[in-house]
């Protein structure tokens, strides 16, 4: 509905298969592309894994429908279907932004471990309180990592008055 609503086509993807001309995947869930759609893709697309280990792109079914197969430049492998059809896999079909770049840049890598670090410290410091299930990162965690990140990087914003937050937070006479 979001991409609908943002004015992106949105359609089966065996359907989309001979429209695109770059396929990412980043579902978490296995063979999300695999031979039907190999087969329907136009010559020369591009495809890659950004979702989870390399069991988004059905590998063995690309192996088989392909007459031939070479390495065109780094982390691009070229498969040669019958007919001459090309499909390029980037990065053998392995997390894409791991295998064919650096990995997960500094900037997005300290708040992660900040984020990793917080956590645990809450842990230690709440965990007795806590019932024993997954809980997503407090609200409060997330913010303050968000306002150190800024402040590191020399940038200002505004914060929320004691009468916004309490306007926000109240029932009777917030939004």
């Amino acid at each position: 509905l979001e991409a609908t609503m943002d004015g992106y086509s949105v359609m089966p993807l065996l359907e989309a298969s001979c429209q695109g001309d770059i396929f990412v995947t980043s579902t978490g869930n296995k063979n999300v592309i695999g031979k039907s759609h190999f087969e329907k893709m136009k010559d020369g697309v591009i495809v890659a894994n950004a979702g989870h280990f390399n069991v988004e792109i059905n590998l063995e079914d690309l192996e088989k429908l392909a007459v031939q197969k070479r390495t065109t430049r780094k982390d691009i492998r070229e498969f040669k279907l019958k007919g001459g059809k090309r499909i390029n896999l980037l990065g053998e079909g392995r997390l894409v932004n791991l295998a064919c770049a650096e990995g997960h840049p500094s900037l997005v890598m300290d708040m992660s471990f900040a984020n990793q670090a917080l956590c645990c410290e809450y842990l230690v410091s709440k965990g007795k309180e806590l019932e024993k299930r997954v809980y997503g990162v407090p609200k409060a965690i997330d913010a303050n990592i968000a306002r150190l990140k800024l402040s590191s990087m020399g940038i200002k914003i505004d914060g929320l008055s004691q009468e916004q937050r309490e306007y926000l937070a109240s029932w009777r006479t917030g939004t």
